[in-house]
């Protein structure tokens, strides 16, 4: 019997299948790994867009895990409740095989996920395959569920919070001038894998002086120095849970113009947070950062949204930008985290992590290294 808060999710996808007017699919093929976690509990991650470690096919009567011999015991520990099928060959020639055996006539894919090669050559076996087997893109079932965290995803998300925030705490008073950005970067991630993360939950930005204009800037050899912008970007993931945090540091005084971008940002952050909420749109937030941002004469350098969901990926919905808003609900995870980018120069950006609640914004992320200049 699988777990019931599995069996739950599980239900509520089989009733979001059914009322999807523009699927009518019987069933549903899920490999994106976040969504395959979610709904099953099996763990394995894919290292590459075309591998796959396992789909979850589900439909109204059936709840199906296909991987291969890799897999199977991890799979049988990992997805209780789930009928675990091993492959003896690839998706392409096993996938079909299984479909016909369930009987389900129209199956739902990730249109996102699933690569253009892969649904080539499924298309080319259904062609031959009778009775007859049809599949119809299908976006964002799964990862609309997924932006609302349950009672045990905020915990999860909270302790990842944590332990990234502990990071910097013993980081920052660390850093001073001569180490490299490189050297920054392999501190944070040894400290994380110490602390006993799962690992990191992307590569972490350490960018100095004018690399710190760059806003998803790759560690390099360039020293840190006094007076100049280090962006430090990081998170981790634990238990499956990702956390997102930035803190910008200066060593020793800097000067008058970063620290007039420095209160821009902080000021444009403090004023998002007093926007967002449940029931408020998700455009409203960044409108009110990036208002601020351009009347102090910024606004040519805040070019990325002001945050994103944050889960068991660290990028997903609900998003905080300009276009597509969205109705902002409880339990929802996102980033606040505006910036300004000098090309050349440097920049700043400030990034809490924070959960949705009737009261308002909780700030998850703790390091508290904030200037008041």
């Amino acid at each position: 019997m699988r777990n019931a808060l599995q069996k739950k999710r599980i239900h509520q996808l089989r009733k979001r299948l059914g009322q999807a007017a523009d699927s009518k699919c019987d069933g549903i093929w899920i490999i994106q790994p976040e969504n395959r976690r979610y709904l099953s509990g099996f763990k394995a991650e894919d290292a590459q867009l075309n591998e796959s470690s396992g789909s979850l096919l589900i439909d109204g009567n059936h709840c199906l895990l296909v991987t291969d011999s890799r897999y199977t015991l991890d799979a049988e520990r990992e997805a209780k409740g789930f009928e675990i099928h091993t492959l003896k060959g690839g998706l392409e020639d096993g996938l079909p095989e299984v479909w016909g055996r369930l009987g389900a006539s129209t199956w739902g894919f990730e249109a996102d996920y699933v690569t253009w090669g892969l649904h080539r050559q499924l298309c080319e076996t259904l062609h031959a395959h009778a009775p007859a087997i049809r599949l119809v893109p299908v976006t964002g079932l799964v990862e609309e569920m997924r932006e609302v965290k349950d009672t045990h995803e905020i915990r999860a998300s909270e302790t990842s919070a944590r332990m990234i925030s502990s990071v910097l705490d013993e980081v920052i008073p660390w850093l001073k001038p001569g180490l490299t950005e490189k050297e920054v970067a392999r501190r944070i991630e040894d400290l994380a894998m110490e602390k006993g993360a799962d690992r990191l939950a992307f590569p972490s930005i350490v960018a100095s002086g004018p690399n710190s204009a760059l806003p998803h800037a790759v560690p390099t050899g360039r020293k840190l120095r006094k007076g100049e912008p280090i962006i430090l970007d990081v998170g981790v993931r634990l238990n499956g849970y990702c956390s997102d945090m930035t803190r910008t540091v200066f060593l020793g005084n800097p000067r008058a113009a970063f620290k007039d971008i420095y209160k821009t940002v902080r000021e444009a952050q403090r004023r998002a947070l007093e926007k967002i909420g449940v029931g408020v749109a998700s455009d409203v937030p960044d409108a009110a950062a990036r208002e601020f941002i351009r009347h102090a004469g910024f606004g040519d350098y805040f070019g990325h949204g002001l945050g994103h969901g944050v889960g068991l990926a660290t990028h997903e919905g609900p998003r905080l930008a300009p276009r597509k808003p969205v109705t902002l609900k409880k339990g929802m995870i996102v980033t606040v985290e505006p910036g300004i980018y000098v090309p050349g120069k440097g920049g700043v950006r400030l990034e809490e992590m924070v959960v949705l609640e009737r009261e308002g914004p909780r700030i998850l992320t703790k390091n508290d290294h904030f200037y008041d200049f």
